[in-house]
Order: structure tokens, then sequence, then C-alpha cells
């Protein structure tokens, strides 16, 4: 099992940018496939990023593709979630999940964390 706690969420303006962070506790995190959904208010969630056990893969939603990296560290059990040039239409609570199989675009991981918001407004 794995926990997962993700922190760095916050207000900021269009343009701006802003990194989330993702702590995992409990096992292995190498061999879990790290992934970032979000949620906007009345909508479903959404597949953000997703980054393989080792980091070599990454893999993008098509509205975040070419503004958005993800990445993870882990030495230290740490998955990452850098965002550029916010847009309005990023305002969402963002998740981090995880799996040990491999990479999926769909909800089907097995651990969430608890979210963190991020608003994009000016």
């Amino acid at each position: 099992q794995v926990q997962l706690v993700e922190s760095g969420g916050g207000l900021v303006k269009p343009g701006d940018s802003l990194t989330l962070s993702c702590a995992a506790s409990g096992r292995t995190f190498s061999s879990f496939v790290v992934a970032w959904f979000r949620q906007a208010p009345g909508k479903e969630r959404e597949f953000v990023a997703a980054a393989s056990w080792g980091g070599g893969n990454t893999e993008y939603g098509d509205s975040v593709k070419g503004r958005f990296t993800i990445s993870r560290d882990n030495t230290k059990s740490m998955a990452y979630l850098q965002m550029n040039s916010l847009k309005p239409e990023d305002t969402a609570v963002y998740y981090c999940a995880a799996r040990q199989l491999r990479m999926t675009t769909s909800q089907n991981y097995d651990y969430w964390g608890q979210g963190t918001q991020v608003t994009v407004a000016s």
C-alpha cells in the first residue's frame, strides 16, 4: 500500500507557473506508476499526466501538452507536476494517483491523494 499527499496548490494569475508535489509513503515508490488527475466543479475527473516507474516514459492529456511536465524522484518518493502558462480553465482540484501496473490514462489507479486546489484567476 502507498499513501499519497499532494501540496503546492494555490491562487495564481493567468500565465503564471506553479509546481505541485506528491509525497508518497509506504511501499517502494519506484514500483508504482504515478499520475495526476484534476476535477473542476461540475465536471468529471480528467487525466492530466502520468509517468512510468522510472520516469522515463510520460504521457499527457491533450489540454496540458506542452505546458505541464510530470517528473518524479524515486530517491525522495516524490512526484511533481510543473504547470506553466496557466489558464483559468486549469482551475481544479488536482489529485495524485498511483498503481503498480503500466501507465494508463483511465482512472484505474489504486491509490489516491486527497487533492490540492489550483485556482487560476485574474
